[in-house]
């Protein structure tokens, strides 16, 4: 006859079983948990950085008013990102720079070419006082700006970014398809989310008015310090703003190298810092106004060789007549501004003073123009 009744071995497999699936629940509960938060955390840290972003829908409005005279795009999936450093002292942390009078300048203003299939990045910076003819703008008062020949910098205060970007595509025939603004306190936000840039100095800085000293020699700059840097011109070589955008060139190509070279972009925590200061910095227009659009460009850049991300200068030379202005040196600059709109190769070489080059005596003129790429870094 059998026993109905468990053998004490079989009760305790029994319980020990209902204890193991009583764990796996909580186990799978507790991990369930887990990632509903992290990923609510995700959401949340998104939906801020999002929040963190100005939009720009005046630049958009003005610049739709004059579409039909705008370049049309001449390569399908290449960029054109127009970036401008704003010298206003409004807003917190500007006043500082100097007394806040209700104008501003393009301090620095840099095209950036992004050629389709991430072939390249091309960085040109457009001088300051490069004279140029600025449209008709429409004003923050609503008033009009008369169209005149002027130095390219005062656009921004005319008109603002579409003003600026008007005055450009009316200079180089390349259609802009994005822009981003970043003021001062900005600029120094990025350089401190990064821990500073390294550079190397041949001579000691001592610029009151970029409110920057610098020993020579190799060093790390953060916020205050890479700023005057970056601004410092009249205590620096001749003065003259085209060395001061070689420095920025310089820092810049540095900045673009420690963020590929350090893994900031492929390691969140690393990067969340620099996102949150990127996104409180900028202004920027519609179409780059999310994580999603930045991040798509980021990683757009992230897959460019440094040795591949290059900076210039638009070719130029003292205005004939006010060498305090500048003017373009033709054909040179007519033919970067070429290359750039069919997305092709911009040959640059270090120094030199910007006009075409020979490949030998018989050869067509094959321009190459003076700059530098990322990999090079500030030390080399």
């Amino acid at each position: 006859m059998t026993d109905s009744a468990d053998s004490p071995a079989e009760a305790g497999a029994e319980g020990e079983g209902r204890r193991k699936r009583h764990w796996l629940r909580w186990t799978a509960l507790g991990a369930a948990v887990v990632v509903l938060a992290a990923a609510g955390t995700g959401w949340w840290l998104y939906r801020k950085l999002d929040s963190n972003i100005t939009t720009d829908t005046t630049a958009a409005a003005e610049l739709l008013k004059y579409e039909k005279e705008r370049p049309s795009p001449a390569v399908k999936a290449a960029r054109n990102i127009l970036l401008i450093g704003s010298d206003t002292r409004a807003g917190a942390g500007n006043q500082q720079y100097g007394r806040d009078k209700g104008t501003q300048h393009s301090d620095t203003t840099i095209l950036l070419h992004l050629s389709a299939r991430g072939a390249g990045a091309t960085a040109v910076s457009i001088p300051r006082d490069l004279m140029v003819r600025i449209p008709s703008c429409t004003k923050t008062d609503k008033t009009r700006s008369p169209a005149m020949f002027a130095q390219f910098n005062l656009a921004y205060d005319f008109g603002g970014t579409a003003c600026t970007i008007r005055t450009l595509e009316k200079l180089t025939g390349i259609r802009i398809d994005h822009h981003m603004v970043i003021d001062f306190q900005g600029f120094k936000k990025m350089v401190d989310a990064v821990d500073g840039v390294e550079i190397c100095l041949k001579e000691p800085i001592d610029d009151a008015g970029a409110h920057v000293k610098l020993p020579a020699g190799r060093q790390t700059l953060r916020g205050e310090q890479a700023l005057g840097f970056v601004r410092a011109r009249k205590s620096l070589g001749n003065g003259s703003d085209t060395e001061r955008m070689d420095r920025q060139q310089q820092f810049l190509g540095a900045l673009v190298n420690k963020v590929q070279s350090d893994g900031v972009l492929l390691n969140p925590t690393r990067l969340y810092p620099v996102l949150d200061a990127a996104t409180k910095s900028l202004t920027t227009d519609s179409g780059l106004d999310s994580m999603r659009d930045l991040y798509d460009l980021a990683r757009s850049m992230r897959a460019i060789p440094t040795e591949k991300v290059q900076f210039l200068t638009v070719p130029r030379r003292p205005y004939a007549y006010n060498p305090n202005r500048d003017e373009l040196v033709q054909p040179a600059a007519d033919d970067l501004f070429a290359r750039l709109r069919a997305d092709r190769p911009v040959p640059i070489r270090p120094g030199g003073t910007g006009k075409p080059e020979t490949d030998g005596p018989n050869a067509s003129v094959t321009p190459s123009f003076p700059g530098r790429n990322a990999a090079e870094g500030a030390c080399r």
